[in-house]
């Protein structure tokens, strides 16, 4: 299979707001139940150990007109729960059987109780993270937390999650997230081999399917695109930082790339990269994924940092391994945690000769004209004077 058919069948799994994926799949054996749950991160892991399976919920896109969903937040918040209200509300949801809503921010610990409000019938938790990184303190908070999302699939499933399970979904969440960073680095190696809106749709069509789906996806597109020859540009290579929750719509990232730059790595989709080493796969699973999580996880504005001067440290990680040349901020209009976070990046940035610009975006989005003037002006600059004076 080519690389181009690949992405048409992930194109079609991002346009489809009804997700008949996931009805398929549910509708294929008797019993078999779907988790949805909101962008950042989640232990898919113990969803996938249940024999249910996790449903990324990024939100209706450009494609879905908010009606309903406005009647719940305020203007002066992100588009994100509104159009997942409607999702909800227009029954495109109707097949989910529980709602896993991740510590993001506010607005979506307040989404969580609106879904309890408003299906009863439906699982529901606000999925909390610790804030101290210590295993006898924070770990031992967490491990409490993944028992207490266990034990509510559990009942919900009606069987037993047990380890042997356990850690036959980590072993394949392992091999997925091997793939994605074999992507990713392949993307940052030859970037004009791996456009990054084909990059992200692999990742998307990583949220409507089943796992060991997504890996063989995974793996026929980095085997179709090494062999393919593909035009080489004198683009600029730059980190893209701020969209981890709601997404850019598709045309915004086509933007940027047809700005003339390269993204060489961002924060789409963080739950395919969390955890940034394989979790053991010996011992007791759950300590496994907490310990993981504490220790080898990625940094975000929606994750506590504890000591100040390590802010800013991931991103700058991130510029040298990926041998970067700027940093682009784009951020969801609104959106507290990552708005709170960017000067502070910035200050790092400057620290460091770092050139940067700064964006705001909705996933409803419909000109892209200014921001790909915006990042064409940036990556000239780069080109001439290797500093945009930001």
């Amino acid at each position: 299979m080519s690389s181009a058919e690949i992405i048409r069948r992930c194109e079609a799994l991002y346009e489809d707001l009804d997700f008949t994926a996931a009805r398929e799949w549910k509708a294929a054996e008797p019993g078999r139940k779907v988790i949805g749950f909101m962008p950042i991160y989640v232990p898919r892991e113990i969803i996938h150990a249940a024999g249910m399976l996790p449903l990324g919920i990024f939100g209706g896109g450009d494609q879905l007109e908010v009606i309903h969903g406005d009647a719940y937040y305020q203007s002066y918040i992100c588009r994100i729960p509104r159009s997942t209200i409607e999702l909800a509300i227009t029954k495109r949801l109707d097949f989910v059987d529980g709602m896993l809503f991740p510590s993001i921010c506010d607005v979506i610990r307040n989404l969580s109780g609106i879904f309890k409000m408003m299906f009863p019938e439906m699982y529901v938790r606000y999925f909390d993270v610790p804030q101290n990184y210590r295993d006898e303190i924070g770990g031992a908070y967490y491990v409490e937390e993944l028992h207490e999302l266990k034990r509510g699939l559990e009942a919900l499933g009606g069987r037993e999650i047990t380890d042997e399970a356990l850690r036959r979904s980590i072993a394949l969440y392992n091999e997925n997230r091997r793939l994605v960073r074999e992507l990713y680095d392949l993307r940052a190696a030859e970037p004009w081999r791996v456009p990054t809106y084909e990059a992200y749709l692999l990742l998307r069509a990583g949220m409507v399917l089943p796992v060991e789906e997504h890996s063989e996806m995974l793996r026929a597109y980095m085997a179709a695109v090494r062999e393919e020859e593909r035009p080489m540009r004198d683009n600029v290579r730059i980190v893209l930082n701020g969209s981890f929750c709601e997404q850019p719509p598709l045309g915004l990232i086509k933007s940027i790339e047809m700005a003339g730059c390269y993204v060489v790595d961002d924060d789409y989709i963080l739950v395919t990269r969390w955890l940034r080493e394989d979790v053991p796969v010996e011992g007791d699973p759950i300590e496994n994924l907490a310990r993981a999580f504490l220790h080898h996880s990625v940094d975000t504005a929606a994750k506590y940092t504890e000591r100040e001067e390590d802010k800013g440290r991931y991103l700058l990680e991130q510029i040298r391994r990926r041998g970067a040349e700027g940093v682009i901020f784009a951020a969801p209009s609104f959106c507290d945690p990552a708005l709170l976070e960017r000067p502070m990046l910035a200050d790092r940035l400057k620290e460091h000769g770092v050139p940067y610009i700064s964006f705001k975006y909705a996933e409803n989005s419909g000109q892209m004209q200014p921001i790909r003037e915006q990042a064409g002006t940036f990556a000239d600059s780069i080109k001439l004077w290797g500093d945009t004076g930001s």
